[in-house]
């Protein structure tokens, strides 16, 4: 029963129903990555992953023309549920999904992206398919993935093993036509750091900031999906606090989220392990 529970909750914040079965074949197909990579190890807890994802959507709202795309292009604002759960999916398909369900997301999206166009707030042209641009979503997905993973999963990986995640997101990045993109954990941290000037917090990146500060749910939902949404503001660097015109979290209060966080992981994670993963090892091993 709470299984369920905790099931319904979840699809309450990102959507989806029942077993991810499209996930068992072919039988043998590795996908894109395999079950030995860093990514299938780091993209199986939903936790973090929820937690990263909110993370960067934050700091993909404090660029201009990032968030152009997603302002004139997206039900974004009417529909946050729905774009978190396309995101999950896209990331899951593309981890974890057979060679073809990977290609064809891969190559939908593609197609998606030749048709986002216009000015941003200040007037600068912009292309969903500019490599600048493309890049700037891909480092901070994966810098926030691997951040919160760091934070909110006890298994502890190894530099070598971080590194070897960016490597993996890499050859993904530059599928989706992303360039400049570092294959290493601290190369990533510099390469968004690069992007500082070019940020600004204005009135659209704050209404995007607030409404996942305050994430539309339902009551029973409420309580989880307010934790995960502060949780994700706690994994941004440092330096994104002044921008976004909030204190720097204090040791204290990270401690007491992460506390939070996995008084409810344990049975989030039990609800779940039947999931995208489980049923991709099943195609993989039969």
């Amino acid at each position: 029963m709470l299984d369920e529970l905790i099931r319904k909750t979840i699809r309450e914040m990102v959507g989806g129903s029942g077993p991810p079965v499209a996930f068992l074949a072919p039988k043998g197909d590795r996908g894109l990555f395999g079950p030995e990579s860093i990514a299938w190890k780091v993209h199986a807890d939903f936790i973090s992953m929820m937690i990263g994802g909110i993370s960067s959507l934050i700091l993909q709202a404090l660029h201009p023309q990032a968030l152009a795309g997603v302002w004139d292009h997206s039900s974004f604002r009417e529909d946050l549920k729905g774009r978190l759960g396309r995101t999950a999916f896209f990331i899951a398909a593309t981890t974890y999904g057979p060679t073809d369900m990977a290609d064809n997301i891969i190559q939908k999206v593609n197609q998606i992206h030749t048709k986002i166009t216009g000015l941003d707030e200040f007037g600068k042209p912009y292309s969903a398919t500019d490599p600048h641009l493309l890049a700037w979503v891909h480092l901070t997905e994966t810098r926030s993935f691997m951040s919160s993973f760091e934070v909110y999963r006890k298994e502890k990986l190894s530099p070598k093993e971080k590194d070897q995640y960016f490597l993996e997101m890499k050859s993904l990045g530059e599928r989706m036509s992303a360039t400049g993109i570092p294959n290493t954990y601290a190369g990533t941290e510099s390469a968004i750091k690069a992007y500082i000037p070019e940020l600004y917090f204005g009135d659209r990146a704050k209404s995007i900031i607030d409404l996942l500060d305050h994430f539309p749910s339902n009551l029973a939902a409420k309580p989880f999906i307010k934790l995960i949404s502060r949780a994700g503001f706690l994994n941004l660097p440092d330096w994104v606090y002044p921008i976004i015109k909030k204190p720097t979290p204090t040791y204290l209060e990270r401690l007491a989220v992460q506390k939070s966080v996995d008084l409810i992981a344990y049975p989030v994670r039990k609800a779940l392990k039947d999931g995208v993963a489980a049923h991709s090892l099943r195609r993989v091993y039969g």
